[in-house]
């Protein structure tokens, strides 16, 4: 679906190496979901029964948690990880810069790729 959806696709040069660059790819994406699946599936049962989402609830969560991960997976690692200290851990630039290794205005690059891929999930690639 990914390649349906360039503006224009070459064709590879070597056609099974290519072939088993997409099935690689393909499982890596099953294996972090799954992983991601599992994770959220541990995380819900420490809740108490009484206080579980509903199954339709949970399957909308877990929909949610599948679309951020796939948006957050087009961002570097650093970028990945600085988004997510930031906005889930609640940690400022200096922080984040000291944990990542890298500048502040480095974190600022990242938490903007992070804002930019956020923006385009919503509303579409800026005009």
């Amino acid at each position: 679906m990914r390649l349906l959806g360039r503006d224009e696709l070459k064709t590879p040069r070597e056609p099974r190496a290519f072939l088993v660059a997409i099935a690689k790819g393909l499982l890596f994406d099953y294996f972090r979901r799954a992983a991601l699946e599992q994770a959220y599936l541990t995380e819900l049962m420490l809740i108490p029964e009484a206080e579980q989402p509903s199954v339709e609830d949970q399957q909308m969560i877990l929909e949610d948690l599948k679309n951020i991960d796939r948006l957050l997976g087009k961002l570097s690692s650093k970028a990945r990880a600085a988004f997510l200290y930031n906005r889930l851990d609640g940690l400022g630039h200096a922080e984040i810069a000291q944990r990542l290794g890298v500048s502040v205005p480095r974190v600022r690059q990242y938490l903007a790729q992070g804002i930019r891929q956020c923006y385009i999930a919503l509303y579409g690639e800026p005009t």
